[in-house]
């Protein structure tokens, strides 16, 4: 007797299905929000509006290595700074506390062996982590910021204000794209893109810097989902219509799910 395996039953779609969502993000940081958005069967167009390079002189990023147990504390502005600026692992001095401003960055670190991160408790950037009781009273304290090149002076003002002895380790820098724009204003103007997500003002000057006219047009029609109201602020002021979500990947998913539930769209052809 032959015995025929029952197909599967179809599977219903997901709820972004029919939706496709610009994604920004620099390329490493785009591969999770990617995952998410795919999992909820959105449509993904993926332009990294900002391209991440390491420092064009590495020489005060490797003084600050060699003289890392001498800090009293380590800030990480971005899951970047995790990245570029965290020294060959194994080497990251047990005494030294680390701190990011949020979990993405604090999961960058994790992955590279630095562990117990201490993030903001209210919002995750620089007025969340100059919020933390470790990072008020800091008279006298040597601390290290890892950053971008030409990053805000915001955190450090505030730092030495309060007496702490604050130096920079730029351990990337941050560019424009050069080309490969043709398939984004392609997929904009054909009205492919129903949601773009931002999550720096840089990258979205970037991004309307790439686009000829026609697809700039498009690219203000479809609404822009961003995690902290710094960024909206200025989309705004470039004519998007914004939302401001969560933080983080999950926080920018659950604006879109959110937004979409309430504003349906058909399925993409």
């Amino acid at each position: 007797m032959n015995v025929h395996p029952l197909a599967a039953p179809p599977r219903a779609p997901g709820p972004l299905a029919g939706v496709g969502v610009l994604v920004t993000r620099p390329v490493r940081q785009a591969a999770e929000l990617v995952r998410m958005l795919a999992a909820l069967d959105a449509t993904t167009v993926v332009f990294p509006a900002i391209v991440i390079l390491p420092p064009r002189d590495g020489t005060s990023l490797a003084r600050v290595h060699a003289e890392l147990s001498a800090f009293d504390a380590a800030i990480f502005v971005s899951s970047n700074a995790a990245e570029y600026g965290v020294p060959a692992q194994g080497t990251w001095p047990a005494a030294l506390p680390a701190f990011a401003t949020g979990p993405g960055t604090a999961a960058a670190l994790a992955a590279v062996g630095i562990e117990n991160v201490r993030t903001p408790a209210t919002t995750y950037d620089s007025e969340g982590l100059l919020a933390l009781p470790e990072l008020v009273d800091v008279q006298d304290k040597r601390i290290v910021i890892f950053r971008g090149e030409g990053g805000r002076d915001h955190l450090a003002r505030t730092l030495r204000a309060r007496g702490a002895h604050v130096e920079y380790a730029e351990c990337y820098r941050r560019a424009r794209p050069q080309g490969g724009s043709e398939g984004l204003a392609e997929a904009l103007q054909a009205g492919r893109v129903q949601a773009v997500t931002l999550t720096s003002a840089e990258g979205l000057d970037n991004l309307c810097a790439a686009l000829p006219a026609p697809a700039r047009a498009a690219l203000v029609r479809a609404p822009a989902f961003v995690p902290h109201p710094n960024i909206a602020a200025h989309a705004r002021g470039l004519g998007l219509q914004t939302i401001v979500t969560g933080p983080g990947d999950a926080g920018l998913v659950a604006g879109l799910l959110e937004w979409f539930t309430r504003h349906p769209v058909a399925p993409l052809a």
